[in-house]
């Protein structure tokens, strides 16, 4: 596995597209991760692999202080100009995180929705989250299951894209794997699946939606040739159509797993 060329090719794909209206689709479950690790005022809350800043304005909208990274110039970019236009005081920098820029013990919870999961050295990731998070701090993540559309779509776009020998992401949703890659580290953590719903007002604009909000399909339109792309558009198309049934607009089920744990103390 060539760790630096998966880095440096995240590091350009998440910089592409609007994202927008991606971020608002998974907003939910940052709100639910925020929650679930009881983020309150006065915590000192990381946010890592943040996107444009779901996790990040949840908890500064509780009233911690937050910093918010990201391995990608242009999502540091986005989630900057999100937070000021927010009204919210968070701190952006680059950083990737399997080689976090913090000291030991800096801050109260460390949470990471759909961000994390991606890294490509498991294990290394999880005791970078460990070792900034204060002892009996909390560690959040959220990770895409094997189940529901999303998994699905996923598997869709994986089938036109070069090969990997990266971890999936979706093994952060098995418990053993969880426990295997959090040894040592964590006191306790649960893992629970929930449901996150996306709405569209057809199959349609979903896919549209995703040609230019979702960064993976936004390099896959600019980079496979024309004839692929559109044969990538109609499955997915087709996929959506077969997951939404006759229902306008249209909700389709994603599962998630939802893991919180704390630090050894």
């Amino acid at each position: 596995m060539d760790v630096d060329a998966i880095k440096e090719r995240n590091r350009h794909i998440w910089g592409l597209g609007e994202y927008a209206a991606l971020s608002e689709a998974l907003r939910p479950a940052a709100e639910a991760l925020a929650d679930a690790c009881a983020v309150g005022a006065g915590q000192q809350v990381l946010d890592v692999a943040a996107g444009d800043g779901n996790f990040a304005l949840v908890c500064a909208r509780e009233g911690a202080s937050v910093v918010a990274s990201d391995l990608s110039p242009g999502m540091v970019e986005r989630g900057r100009v999100r937070a000021q236009a927010e009204g919210y005081d968070v701190e952006w920098l680059e950083a990737d995180a399997e080689a976090l820029p913090f000291d030991d013990a800096s801050f109260d919870c460390v949470g990471s929705v759909f961000g994390a999961m991606m890294a490509p050295r498991p294990r290394v990731m999880a005791e970078e989250l460990f070792r900034v998070v204060r002892p009996g701090g909390t560690v959040g993540m959220t990770a895409w299951t094997r189940q529901g559309f999303s998994a699905e779509l996923f598997a869709l776009g994986r089938s036109y894209a070069p090969p990997s020998d990266q971890p999936m992401s979706d093994e952060w949703s098995d418990e053993e794997n969880v426990r295997e890659r959090f040894d040592g580290l964590a006191a306790r953590f649960e893992l629970e699946k929930r449901e996150l719903t996306w709405e569209a007002e057809s199959p349609e604009a979903l896919v549209a939606m995703l040609g230019t909000s979702a960064p993976p399909w936004v390099a896959a339109k600019q980079n496979l040739p024309p004839e692929r792309w559109e044969s990538l558009v109609a499955e997915a198309l087709e996929l959506a159509q077969r997951w939404a049934g006759d229902e306008r607009p249209i909700k389709l089920e994603n599962e998630y797993a939802l893991i919180v744990a704390r630090r050894r103390g």
